[in-house]
């Protein structure tokens, strides 16, 4: 039996459920699933040690469902709570709750959650460290006055066009809205206000100068209760499509971060995320999103105060288990030294989708009768490839959830072999008769923009109008 913790309870579905239960069964420590109706059979529910039904499918009802998830730590006598990512894994609330019933939260504090619970309080955080945000507003605009959408206006003007409208409660490209000149900022300040508030319940909006071919860098940071501090590398997470990402990979390929003069913006960008995660007193895993330009000129977005969905390729090359390293933090347990741990060659992560890039990335939720990946059916876990899945032969992609199938992760000595190696992955997957972005994933990495390394946040949405 683990020091750690006797049971954990994942609050959550899919792969990465299956993902902290693989840790902790290694570890020897119990787990319990939760699930939806439509989630009965689903994998992460047979592999956890008990398993508890949410409600029904609907998210709200279910998944969001914090009354339900804590009666489920009540009912099994969990001691810690995983939250994964997405759903409730940066709600406050939640974490509050979780803790008053003196259970952890294998995460940060609710404090430190409600720091940096929108956009603009992380901003905040990030100007009070020392940490450049994108220029653009320190407060949200007051779109229904004529002072405010004046003031929008001459910080527009003194940024410089085009700039950039952002719902502060905003996420996964919702809510935003390109102004390339002053006559249309009045519209997209409201456009964008109503659907923060349709969206996160939050009208509230800013603005920031609109970045032109931006790359898109993620310091990923581990803290743990004794002031121990770490960034473990950075992810290249460009290749986006609806704003969202398909593709990362770590080092950054970045012509910018490379020779003397990268190094030492590499240390200066992890130098950046720590006095921001530090001035919180930050506790657990977490990444700091920054924004470049071609020149490579890097400004603060966020903090993500989770796990993230590409934390695969981090622990590619790298050998460190960053769930296990969060459940010992979360124990109280000090981090060893990771400043002895340094990379080691490249690690490239897709997300397998159930959708149609010809059709604008709509999802496509169906059967899946057939699902094999290469070297065989099922889950792969070997130093060269990681195959993470939350579905099985037999298993439904449903409309309630996001359609993605798996995460196929490649490691290789140089970006070359990793590349080659995914490709080979990719090459042998089939997954029927559900329609998914496999045959697009496989374009991406033959076009020679990403070979090249020289790509920004539009290459996926070009590469989609070729197929």
């Amino acid at each position: 039996m683990s020091a750690l913790f006797e049971k954990v309870l994942i609050a959550n579905r899919g792969e990465i459920a299956r993902r902290v239960i693989r840790t902790c069964r290694r570890l020897g420590i119990k787990t319990v699933a939760v699930h939806s109706e439509a989630d009965a059979n689903a994998p992460h529910v047979h592999e956890a040690d008990e398993a508890v039904l949410l409600g029904p499918p609907p998210p709200k009802d279910s998944y969001l469902n914090r009354d339900a998830l804590l009666a489920a730590i009540e009912k099994t006598g969990a001691r810690a709570v995983h939250p994964g990512y997405g759903f409730l894994s940066e709600n406050s609330d939640f974490a509050r709750r979780v803790a008053e019933r003196g259970v952890t939260f294998i995460g940060p504090s609710p404090e430190v959650l409600d720091a940096f619970g929108d956009k603009m309080k992380a901003r905040h955080v990030a100007l009070a460290a020392g940490t450049r945000p994108v220029p653009g507003t320190d407060e949200p605009i007051a779109i229904d006055t004529p002072e405010g959408v004046a003031e929008a206006k001459a910080v527009a003007g003194r940024v410089g066009y085009p700039v950039i409208v952002k719902a502060v409660g905003g996420g996964g490209g919702i809510g935003m809205q390109i102004v390339r000149e002053e006559a249309g900022m009045e519209r997209a300040l409201k456009t964008c206000s109503d659907r923060g508030k349709a969206s996160f319940a939050d009208a509230r909006v800013y603005l920031e100068r609109y970045v032109q071919e931006p790359r898109h860098i993620e310091v990923q940071v581990l803290c743990d209760a004794q002031g121990n501090a770490y960034a473990l590398g950075e992810r290249e997470c460009s290749m986006q499509r609806r704003h969202q990402k398909i593709l990362e990979e770590s080092p950054s390929p970045a012509a910018f971060f490379q020779g003397e003069e990268g190094a030492k913006r590499r240390a200066d960008l992890f130098d950046a995320a720590l006095r921001v995660v530090k001035s919180v007193g930050y506790v657990g895993a977490g990444t700091c999103e920054f924004i470049a330009d071609a020149s490579g000129d890097l400004f603060f977005l966020e903090v993500n105060a989770r796990l993230q969905v590409e934390h695969p390729v981090t622990e590619m090359v790298l050998g460190l288990d960053l769930v296990e390293l969060q459940l010992r933090v979360a124990a109280g347990e000090p981090l060893p030294d990771l400043s002895r741990v340094h990379p080691e060659g490249h690690s490239i992560e897709v997300r397998v989708y159930a959708e149609d890039p010809k059709k604008g990335f709509i999802p496509k939720p169906g059967a899946i009768d057939e699902l094999v990946w290469a070297g065989g059916v099922g889950d792969a876990q070997t130093r060269a490839l990681r195959i993470e899945s939350g579905v099985a032969a037999g298993s439904k992609v449903t409309p309630f959830y996001d359609p993605m199938v798996a995460k196929v992760v490649a490691w290789g000595a140089d970006r070359e072999a990793s590349i080659a190696e995914l490709a080979r992955a990719l090459a042998g997957t089939k997954i029927a008769p559900c329609v998914t972005n496999v045959a697009f994933l496989q374009a991406i990495l033959e076009s020679p923009e990403f070979r090249s390394g020289r790509y920004d946040t539009s290459l996926a949405e070009v590469l989609a109008k070729r197929i």
